[in-house]
């Protein structure tokens, strides 16, 4: 393994490890190749912890001298969490460097690359550049707009549907699709459902079916009525109530069960999902998985706050008029007036379908550069 796509390739596999570990900061994968050989390898674990450079060279040892240093993101010149890579990378004596991507956090954005090439090393950069933007695209758009990336995420039917006329939508999918569920749930720092969905299904929001930590339950609760039962109320993990309008009796309640109540009122007593989003990011909260209902999700739509889709599809007919439809809302009035999603991505998975894309996003302050919000 010697080309350098190859050992990019590599690189990338590592950094996956790190999802659900490092948030606000990026996943990084890093190896070191001596003579044809792969003598360091080292990704970033978790937030505060090791960069994937420093462990991979701290594993290649004395070999790392003359070797090519193969890296997913831009090593770091500041002081953050931990002390600058660059600066380990130079001391390494490493004769090169592959990067497939700049790092946006105004703090680094080239400063690493220029403090390599000022020591004499050569430096590739682009190698496998949108694959390595694409895995860490939570942390670009957190970077680079100070606001979380919002992924949609529902389960539904051949026939659009994510629930009966009863509301039964145990379970639409299969098992395996579950678990990709709860693996989104861990690759985000947040999860997300609106209060019908939270009183309907009672839901954990946990990642049982995969290992890693659990994301930060929130419910949007316009009017406080989510049981004080609730199974996502844990004061382990301080479960959010977004809410326009709670009775002080209620709000106390919750605060007995470990819950953070939120008042952020919007328009027509709904929750202001702008502010909502503000604030999570002040709390560090990179992203948000939006897991349901229909009205939850229209809501995001209609105020363009949704950064990716997924649905997963299943063979199923639900069928009836008043079953629940996967988005409700006004809907558009034509279809020319429809949101159209672009870069499609579809999977199958056992018998259900994966189904990825994205909408159109406005330019929006900060894509040149912005505030970081991240400590890398």
């Amino acid at each position: 393994m010697t080309s350098d796509a190859e050992l990019m390739q590599l690189a990338l596999r590592l950094a996956e490890f790190g999802e659900g570990g490092v948030n606000p900061n990026p996943l990084v994968g890093a190896v070191v190749a001596a003579d044809g050989e792969i003598v360091g390898r080292g990704y970033h674990r978790r937030f505060g912890g090791p960069h994937a450079e420093v462990i991979a060279l701290d594993e290649a040892g004395p070999r790392a001298r003359g070797a090519t240093l193969a890296v997913t993101l831009e090593p770091c010149a500041h002081h953050g969490k931990t002390p600058p890579c660059s600066d380990r990378v130079i001391e390494s004596g490493v004769a090169r460097v592959i990067v497939a991507c700049r790092d946006p956090n105004p703090l680094v954005n080239g400063q690493g690359i220029l403090a390599l090439r000022a020591a004499g090393i050569e430096v590739v950069e682009g190698v496998l550049g949108d694959d390595a933007r694409r895995q860490n695209e939570i942390f670009f758009a957190f970077t680079t707009r100070g606001r979380p990336f919002v992924l949609l995420k529902l389960a539904i039917s051949l026939d659009g549907r994510i629930a009966t006329r009863t509301g039964d939508a145990r379970w639409i999918t299969s098992e395996a699709a579950r678990r990709e569920s709860h693996r989104l749930r861990r690759k985000c720092a947040a999860v997300l459902v609106g209060i019908g969905t939270a009183i309907a299904d009672d839901p954990q929001l946990t990642v049982r079916h995969v290992s890693g930590r659990d994301p930060v339950p929130i419910v949007l609760d316009s009017r406080g009525r989510i049981p004080p039962a609730s199974r996502l109320l844990d004061p382990v993990r301080r479960p959010i109530i977004a809410t326009a309008s709670m009775s002080a009796s209620n709000e106390r309640a919750l605060a007995e069960r470990g819950a953070r109540v939120w008042r952020l009122p919007g328009t027509s007593g709904r929750v202001d999902l702008p502010a909502l989003l503000d604030r999570l990011a002040a709390e560090a909260i990179d992203s948000v998985l939006v897991e349901g209902g229909s009205e939850t999700a229209a809501a995001f739509l209609e105020e363009n706050l949704v950064d990716k889709v997924q649905f997963h599809i299943a063979p199923l007919l639900i069928g009836g008029r008043e079953a629940v439809p996967a988005i409700g809302g006004r809907g558009a009035d034509r279809v020319a007036d429809a949101l159209r999603l672009s870069d499609v991505r579809v999977e199958a998975l056992g018998d259900d379908l994966i189904y990825t894309a994205y909408p159109p996003r406005p330019l929006e302050p900060g894509l040149d550069g912005g505030t970081s919000a991240t400590a890398r």
